[in-house]
């Protein structure tokens, strides 16, 4: 069992061949943290980590003989105002109106396992002894309410994830004005912090800063993950690269307002913080109630980035996706979009849907425009009627004549969100989160809906629920195209509206959660204006998400390096549009545009019927080449070789499990007058494993030892000569058997 309790020493010790953990019972009575990092050995006693010990300005928050100052103790779940000065992992506000509070040790449980955090999203294991979990709870005896930190780590994986859940028992009440999922305490600031930030059409971009001295955040307020920022952030040594040195991530499974903080203090400690944000967030307790933070997931590496990246790419991939598509080849398919946005008729679609069937498309999926009177963003969202005009049959006979051709057959739909120019609006015009008397702010010109409200939930599950049951569907798009304002709800009382923010979220946990239960075999994807809730919470109702609405093969690059950093190729939904791109009018050859796209949840968004015979002949190709190698793709581990963010050029590869196979693909932005050649080094291959390397119909013969050390040379010349600018390179390998 991968936990020890030390009774005389009073720690715990969490750990693994890979990650070592040790708490203490401090002689206040409170958890403090004395080690997070590389694996040592168990001893009975790890004291001599404890760090304490009078400092000038320094409060004693335990008397002699133990001078506990808590502003220069590292901590598990520390809290403003009894003598630690920095920000605290929760703050509780008594009916009396103090803050102050004092959470001591009661007692812990150790279990094999990893217990759920329902109705929250959160990793799981499917064997107990995958895992073990501690739970240790904390008690104040002057509220009488009960703190309890439970950490799970795993068996194989350098894995700890971490959450907080308050039960009140005394009779005032009290209100959570923060709770954290966690918090860290290290012993230095020599890190660099490395986030995820960006904008709609740029989502996910890497950004990489050394840690000073005061606060580094990355956050959102939006109501939802956002485009802006992820809720992830990696604390990783200065000379930590893609395949060396100590790099500590920490991820977020949650979809709504999160922060997520590194703070350094005047002798160079840092201490992390993730979890809702507090700054929408106010969680009234009364007698016999609880609130339940969502899941940390901390990973520990010591070789670098990219293999923090597979542990949580195995992890998100195997323990938090789940249901019907987990570990199922994802289709090939074609979605409408880009190809006539609102403007179709079934024949149009039809049309669209015989070419694809033709290339080998597998799936046709019909987006935005086939409801009530959409013809444009200003109406009928929430009317989650067929509109009879465009499809005389209805959604049951198109998906059956599309079904008729060898296609399956998938749909768009935005529950969340409603036109004020709709018949739902007109008839719950106070469904919408708002401030009476205040602009009602629209986005997109729509409105969110008060999912945080059981009634509307119950609503919009039913309409949706009549569509999916009479026709036949096998995928679903989930849309979410605007952040919340005015956050005020009308089934909400004065002291609930701290509330909301997260009780929506819980709300689209709970959709989806019916939905999933209802049709199990849907595959569902993710999406919100592109990549804008593109997050762990997420992947746990759908295996795979929309990465970017960004479709152009260059810009994609670097969304979906960025997102390779925590998120699984088989969660990025990838797909190749037409030319000039419709973002950003750039023109790149077919060709690149699908060596971007394989990585990924691969398809296609533009009408087949408007390229040309030899275009559409690539496009067969292109299919083949996926459906020969999903398996590899979505399952291999991915390694990052060239950063878009550094030069001109980017690379990765995905390695199967075993070494024997492996694909990489190499990206050139603009091509160099007279270039020279490029010596590309690849990762992750067998040694003394004899690979079959081919690139562009040249083989040879290489070990593994070579391509990794001595790199592959490219002749940039002739490659690249015909494509100039945005060429492409894949290279496919096969173990040679002597």
């Amino acid at each position: 069992m991968p936990i020890i309790y030390h009774q005389q020493a009073k720690e715990f010790h969490l750990y693994n061949q890979s990650v070592s953990y040790i708490i203490q019972i401090m002689g206040n009575g409170q958890l403090g943290n004395l080690y997070y990092g590389k694996r040592i050995r168990d001893r009975e006693s790890f004291e001599y980590l404890f760090e304490t010990g009078e400092r000038p300005h320094a409060a004693i928050s335990c008397p002699y003989p133990v001078n506990l100052c808590l502003q220069y103790t590292k901590q598990e779940y520390p809290v403003y105002g009894t003598g630690d000065y920095r920000y605290g992992a929760y703050r509780v506000r008594q009916e009396n109106g103090s803050r102050t509070t004092n959470f001591t040790y009661a007692d812990h449980n150790i279990c094999n396992g990893k217990p759920s955090i329902e109705p929250l999203p959160s990793t799981y294991t499917e064997d107990d002894s995958e895992a073990c979990t501690l739970t240790i709870r904390l008690h104040d005896d002057l509220i009488d309410t009960d703190l309890i930190l439970t950490y799970t780590i795993y068996e194989e994986r350098p894995v700890i994830t971490r959450n907080a859940c308050f039960t009140h028992n005394g009779t005032e009440k009290i209100v959570l004005l923060n709770a954290m999922s966690g918090a860290i305490d290290l012993p230095e600031s020599n890190y660099d912090m490395i986030h995820l930030t960006g904008a709609w059409s740029r989502e996910r971009y890497v950004k990489r800063r050394p840690l000073e001295q005061g606060i580094q955040s990355v956050y959102s307020m939006r109501g939802i993950s956002s485009a802006e920022h992820n809720p992830f952030l990696a604390l990783a040594e200065k000379n930590a690269t893609e395949g060396s040195g100590t790099v500590y991530g920490f991820s977020l499974v949650y979809s709504g307002s999160f922060l997520a903080q590194a703070e350094v203090c005047s002798h160079d400690t840092t201490r992390v913080l993730m979890g809702i944000h507090p700054d929408t967030f106010e969680w009234p307790l009364k007698t016999g109630e609880s609130f339940q933070t969502p899941e940390l997931v901390m990973v520990y590496s010591d070789q670098g980035l990219s293999y923090m990246s597979q542990v949580y790419h195995r992890l998100y991939r195997t323990r938090l996706a789940r249901g019907y598509w987990r570990d199922r080849e994802r289709p090939v398919l074609l979605n409408n979009w880009e190809a006539t946005y609102m403007d179709f008729d079934e024949e149009k679609i039809l049309s669209i849907a015989r070419k694809a069937k033709e290339t080998g498309v597998e799936l046709f999926v019909l987006d935005d425009g086939w409801f009530g009177d959409r013809s444009d963003d200003d109406r009928s969202l929430g009317d989650w009627y067929v509109n009879k005009e465009k499809l005389p049959g209805g959604i049951s006979g198109l998906s059956e004549k599309i079904e008729a051709m060898g296609l399956k057959f998938g749909l768009w739909i935005e529950p969340e969100m409603v036109n004020k120019n709709s018949r739902f609006y007109e008839a719950h015009p106070d469904w919408i989160i708002s401030a009476p008397g205040r602009y009602e702010t629209p986005s997109r010109q729509q409105h969110v809906l008060d999912f945080s409200r059981s009634e509307i939930v119950d609503s919009v599950y039913q309409m949706l629920k009549d569509v999916i049951e009479g026709a036949k569907i096998s995928y679903i798009k989930w849309d979410m195209n605007r952040y919340i304002t005015e956050c005020f709800s009308r089934g909400a009382g004065e002291d609930e509206q701290g509330m909301v923010m997260h009780k929506y979220i819980l709300g689209v946990y709970d959709l989806y959660s019916r939905l999933i239960h209802d049709f199990p075999q849907i595959l569902f994807e993710s999406c919100a204006s592109g990549g804008a809730r593109f997050d762990p919470g997420m992947l746990y109702y759908a295996p795979q998400a929309w990465c970017s609405d960004n479709t152009d093969a260059i810009d994609r690059l670097k969304i979906q390096y960025g997102t390779s950093m925590v998120y699984p190729v088989s969660s990025i939904g990838a797909h190749i549009s037409a030319v000039p791109n419709h973002q950003i009018h750039r023109i790149t050859p077919l060709k690149t545009r699908g060596n971007a796209a394989f990585f990924g949840a691969f398809g296609y968004e533009l009408d087949l019927n408007h390229l040309s015979e030899e275009e559409v002949q690539l496009v067969k190709e292109q299919i083949d080449i996926y459906k020969k190698n999903r398996k590899l793709l979505h399952q291999g581990t991915f390694y990052r070789l060239k950063s878009p963010f550094e030069g001109n050029d980017t690379a990765w590869m995905v390695v199967s499990e075993d070494q024997k196979q492996a694909i990489a693909a190499y990206y050139q932005t603009l091509n160099p007058a007279n270039a020279g050649w490029l010596r590309l080094k690849f990762a992750g291959l067998g040694e003394d494993v004899l690979y079959q390397v081919t690139v562009e119909g040249d083989t040879g013969e290489y070990y593994g030892s070579e391509l990794m050390h001595a790199g592959l040379p490219i002749n940039r010349n002739r490659f690249f000569k015909e494509t100039g600018d945005f060429a492409s390179l894949l290279f496919f390998m096969n173990e040679k058997v002597i």
